[in-house]
């Protein structure tokens, strides 16, 4: 398929979001399908975490390490307490970390790129499904936030090492502005730099190209299409920032009345704030590569030129 005409009406992204969610809304089967994957791949994966959590703790018990012993009434001691702790842990999660994250890494490849296909298939029926290649391009998503995160983690150990030293009291606040500067700088970081990646997939199938064609035409779409999925990805990761706020309100909001309540009920709360953020926040991706496909449309799509 040919590619149209950049030119296309002044128009703001997120001016048609609300359009995006109505149609989105209206076709639920579209984001069980993005639930659907997303849980085939995450419900083993935490079974196995929570497994290997298990087994540490087993071969490290709580009360040997001093995790049981935690002062919670202070937390400029308990926070040194933590440190001394992690670094008892340190050697056994690393070992565990170093087969599970490529084992991880590969698993959510596959079962990504066939559900991620098959997401963009119900979105855009004329499409040819092509899971290898879609594999492949999730691939290449998942290596860019892997070099994220890790920049984060190392960043985020600076300021641990710099504010909070066993020889001398730790500077929480410090700390705390520095992890939440970097945190949301990342955060903004990644929704600046990811969307290449994430349209990249949508192109291949659309135009029909190949998997490394759609990686180099996503970094040479012209200011004005990039500017509108830059935008899109910016505000979805707003959305995504909201959605993790108001989940934790959500769970905070029973804790006044926890004792009439009872802790099994707190569960069930937490349980269910949980269950909201992760089943909208999928709506959300299926919305977001909505508006990717049709500001393609608008840009260079056969009626780009309309």
């Amino acid at each position: 398929m040919k590619a149209g005409p950049t030119k296309a009406r002044p128009v703001r992204a997120t001016q048609k979001l609300v359009d995006q969610m109505g149609w989105v809304f209206g076709h639920p089967s579209i984001t069980a399908v993005e639930i659907a994957w997303r849980w085939l791949f995450g419900a083993p994966f935490l079974w196995v975490c929570f497994w290997q959590a298990k087994k540490i703790l087993t071969l490290l018990p709580p009360s040997y390490t001093g995790l049981s012993n935690l002062d919670t009434q202070n937390p400029w001691v308990a926070v040194v307490q933590l440190a001394d702790v992690w670094s008892r842990y340190e050697p056994y999660v690393a070992h565990a970390l170093a087969w599970l994250v490529p084992a991880a890494a590969i698993a959510w490849s596959f079962v990504s790129g066939i559900g991620r296909g098959l997401v963009l298939k119900r979105i855009e029926p004329g499409i040819q499904f092509r899971p290898v290649a879609m594999i492949a391009l999730q691939a290449g998503w998942l290596i860019l936030l892997g070099v994220v995160c890790w920049g984060w983690f190392h960043s985020i150990q600076w300021v641990a090492a710099t504010h909070i030293t066993p020889d001398g009291d730790a500077d929480l606040v410090g700390y705390s502005i520095w992890a939440i500067f970097l945190s949301l700088g990342f955060f903004t970081l990644w929704a600046l730099i990811s969307w290449p990646f994430a349209v990249a997939p949508m192109l291949m199938l659309l135009e029909n190209r190949s998997a490394g064609s759609s990686y180099v035409v996503s970094f040479r779409l012209g200011r004005a299409f990039a500017s509108k999925l830059m935008e899109i990805n910016l505000v979805m990761g707003i959305v995504k920032l909201a959605l993790i706020v108001l989940a934790m309100v959500f769970s905070a909001a029973p804790l006044p009345f926890s004792d009439e309540l009872g802790p099994d009920a707190m569960h069930f709360v937490w349980a269910g704030s949980t269950l909201f953020y992760l089943v909208v926040s999928d709506f959300f991706h299926v919305v977001r590569l909505k508006s990717f496909i049709e500001f393609w449309r608008a840009f260079r799509g056969p009626q780009a030129g309309e």
